[in-house]
């Protein structure tokens, strides 16, 4: 590694620290007024927070119990605003909660519905309605009836890196697995300091700091800033397992438990169901989370109180965890911490570059955290142009119509490609699908097969477009083939990807 520092002699407008859903939804919005981005992450993007969710953009139903009514009005609102923007990776999702009468009356959760059905804007998702269950029910057969209302389910990685693809394309610089390792004012800029394997030491300057670093927001501040922390930050950990298919149909549940939390049971990626979240309080390295085995034993116990079929440990084919890093408002209660977003803008001195800190924030809610941190950024850029993301559809979701209409169109045109194979592509790249298969007609024409559907053309454009490196940025956050491959698959991605590092990288030398 090259250990001299060079400067970027580029000054940059805003610089954004941190590639997660809130760092690449404000590069994003901001490339999109006229502003010059730079954005870096230290891992891969959406390598943390933003991949470890429940994959669900909802409006919080539970938060109407802690009054949390702006928050979800503004999250209801967004479901359908993001459906329209990216049909591919947002799909409509019904919920089912079974009722327990010792654990929340009817009126109450009617109440609830009443007011999730009407508090935001709602064209395309239906309302609410009561259910009776049969005898062909899933569920244990002393539960008779229930409630059902509707939200979406999202590949939350995936709408992370096509933030950052919109963002590259309305002119940001964005670069993964890099670290910033510091960084001062300089009269009216910042001088960021940042170091990666690729480019060794260099700096930029930027008029303005966006610390987007998720659960490193305080931490950076601190320790990479010497800055004093306006909030205080509560990492509360998040864990899900990953069973074999626990019902059949595409509907989801939404589970209460006696501690009043809600666990949800999801139906995922056709074969599985995805049983989540925890909430408890974490105190380690949000990079080495993981799921304890008291979280386990909830999660199963919660699901076997529910469900005829009964889980055991050995049932779980998957598990993940990640932290959400939650603003503190001092409550007792992890599960009743805000999961609204604060944005702390430093006082500054005139002429002097602003720090803008993300504290929280919801999957949902990232465009509008967005849009509130540039309104609190004009002040600094007045040329700065008006809100654009709002009718505006992310990368693959121009003019592709429904994903079954699109994956159609493709097999037409593969004729060999199976369904499985097409409704993929067209769930993950939209429209953009067309960038990877070009106008091939046969799927032994789309390069080496590493299995389960992954060809050697989907990977080069993962490397070239979508900023993979790893063969876990592909299996785990680009294409969720990581519960279909065995080891030695892993093994062959691997060695192709290296490979492919090395033929790039003698490209760039020549």
């Amino acid at each position: 590694m090259n250990t001299s520092t060079h400067v970027n002699e580029k000054i940059y407008d805003l610089a954004i620290i941190g590639g997660g859903i809130n760092g690449v939804g404000i590069a994003v919005d901001a490339a999109g007024r006229g502003l010059s981005v730079f954005l870096c992450e230290q891992d891969d993007l959406a390598s943390h927070t933003s991949s470890a969710s429940s994959k669900l953009i909802h409006g919080g139903l539970r938060y109407l119990e802690h009054k949390e009514f702006r928050l979800v009005r503004e999250a209801l609102a967004e479901r359908e605003v993001l459906l329209e923007k990216a049909p591919h990776v947002i799909r409509p999702m019904r919920f089912i909660m079974p009722h327990r009468p010792h654990l929340r009356p009817a009126w109450l959760i009617r109440t609830g519905l009443f007011f999730y059905d009407h508090l935001g804007k709602r064209k395309k998702l239906l309302g609410s309605n009561n259910v009776y269950f049969k005898a062909d029910s899933p569920l244990n057969a002393a539960i008779t009836q229930g409630f059902e209302y509707s939200d979406c389910a999202v590949d939350d990685a995936r709408l992370v890196v096509l933030n950052a693809v919109q963002a590259r394309e309305k002119g940001a610089n964005v670069v993964t697995r890099t670290r910033c390792i510091s960084a001062h004012r300089e009269n009216e800029f910042w001088v960021v300091h940042l170091e990666s394997k690729q480019q060794g030491k260099y700096q930029i300057k930027a008029k303005a700091l966006v610390n987007a670093a998720g659960p490193w927001v305080a931490k950076f501040i601190r320790e990479d800033l010497h800055l004093k922390s306006p909030y205080g930050i509560r990492l509360i950990q998040g864990s899900h397992i990953i069973v074999p298919k626990l019902f059949d149909g595409d509907k989801a549940f939404i589970m209460q438990n006696d501690d009043r939390r809600i666990i949800f049971a999801i139906p995922y990626l056709d074969k599985f169901t995805m049983i989540g979240t925890t909430d408890r309080e974490y105190s380690g390295d949000p990079a080495l989370v993981q799921i304890s085995t008291e979280e386990i034993d909830y999660l199963l116990s919660v699901s076997n109180a529910h469900f005829k079929k009964q889980l055991k440990h050995q049932d779980i084919i998957s598990t993940f965890a990640g932290v959400r890093p939650l603003c503190d408002d001092e409550s007792d209660n992890p599960s009743a911490i805000t999961r609204d977003y604060t944005l702390a803008l430093s006082k500054v001195q005139k002429g002097e570059a602003p720090l803008l800190s993300v504290f929280g924030g919801k999957l949902t809610t990232y465009r509008k955290l967005a849009e509130s941190a540039l309104l609190q950024l004009k002040p600094f850029f007045p040329q700065m142009q008006g809100k654009w993301t709002a009718h505006h559809s992310l990368p693959g979701g121009e003019q592709m119509g429904t994903v079954a209409d699109l994956a159609e169109k493709i097999q037409q045109q593969i004729t060999d490609a199976p369904d499985a194979l097409t409704n993929r592509w067209a769930s993950a790249y939209g429209s953009r699908i067309w960038q990877i298969v070009g106008a091939i007609d046969s799927v032994t024409e789309l390069g080496q097969n590493f299995g389960h559907g992954l060809f050697a053309k989907e990977v080069d454009y993962l490397i070239d477009q979508e900023w993979a490196v790893l063969s876990e940025d592909i299996l785990k956050r680009r294409t969720k083939l990581y519960l279909e491959f065995e080891p030695d698959q892993v093994e062959g991605l691997d060695e192709y990807l290296v490979e492919s590092h090395k033929r790039r990288s003698q490209e760039i030398a020549a």
